[in-house]
């Protein structure tokens, strides 16, 4: 399993797993505006692999693009279906190349990849593979998705249950990118985690204030992923914010993290972004509590 962090890693790993393909890659496109990206696609299908390309029915103010693209993409010799519209949002990122599933945070655009906090993982997972490939054949076949057993979070069926969960299983911390907390039910439960003494960090916004819970806006990049780092150990990523829509009328897919390196990893970038979004009065505040504690040393050693 491997992290990918965005604007640090840029474009390089997409392009890499794309070029390392050798039978299949299937694609599934929100938005889309990559030249290499899509130069890499054309040329796996001249080099033999089957690549399919699943392209949402509509996004916010880019549909026009959306039908240019799947014009290229036709002549370029990819086989390219457009979701239903029986969802408010197909916005679901991923990539299968080979058995490996590239979960991502980010779209296919230079904004996300370029100049927004966003991560990908990259997993042989088999469960996960298997779900997030028949959630892909679902969706290009217009039929239903029925749901197995594995980490793939998925909107709507199973995202609900499988991010309750994961919240209530937190027993010191839950360090969280997401940019529109709004849900009723996800609020109480990280109310309730508090309760219980968990420590709760949101870079993003949460509907409301609520004692014990801290938030912060991201500074100084655009927020585009959704995240949780769960007691520094587990972790989820995906394209679902605990956000009523998110979770129950959209196609939104998500993986459940238990590699505890992969986790570390996320929370290192996590503080790092807390630490530079604090507010100036805070870090002000901060400074004088230790020149305080500095001064009270000194006191005793006297």
């Amino acid at each position: 399993m491997k992290l990918v962090t965005q604007p640090d890693a840029g474009i390089v790993p997409v392009l890499e797993a794309i070029k390392k393909a050798k039978k299949t890659i299937d694609v599934v496109i929100f938005r889309f505006d990559l030249n290499p990206v899509e130069k890499a696609l054309a040329d796996a299908v001249q080099r033999g692999v089957m690549v399919r390309a699943l392209i949402a029915h509509t996004n916010r103010g880019g549909e026009s693009k959306l039908r240019k693209l799947e014009q290229r993409m036709l002549a370029a010799g990819l086989n390219v279906s457009r979701t239903a519209d029986d969802l408010l949002r197909y916005h679901a990122k991923l990539m299968i190349c080979d058995g490996m599933l590239h979960l991502l945070g980010f779209n296919f655009t230079k904004l996300d990849i370029g100049k927004s906090r966003s991560f990908a993982i990259s997993t042989k997972d088999k469960k996960a593979v298997q779900e997030a490939a028949k959630v892909f054949e679902a969706d290009l076949t217009r039929q239903p998705y029925v749901p197995a057993k594995s980490h793939l979070v998925v909107s709507p069926e199973t995202s609900r249950a499988m991010l309750a969960d994961f919240i209530k299983g937190a027993r010191k911390e839950l360090a969280i990118y997401d940019e529109k907390v709004n849900d009723p039910a996800m609020i109480k439960l990280l109310k309730e985690r508090v309760a219980k003494g968990v420590r709760i960090r949101v870079l993003g916004s949460v509907k409301g204030k609520h004692d014990g819970i801290d938030e912060y806006k991201l500074a100084p990049m655009r927020l585009h992923v959704r995240a949780i780092v769960r007691d520094g150990l587990r972790a989820f990523v995906g394209s679902q914010s605990l956000a009523k829509g998110e979770l129950e009328k959209r196609r939104e897919v998500g993986l459940i993290v238990n590699n505890p390196t992969v986790a570390r990893q996320l929370l290192q970038v996590f503080e790092a972004d807390w630490k530079e979004s604090a507010p100036k009065e805070i870090i002000d505040e901060k400074k004088e509590e230790k020149k305080e504690e500095k001064k009270d040393e000194k006191v005793s050693a006297a």
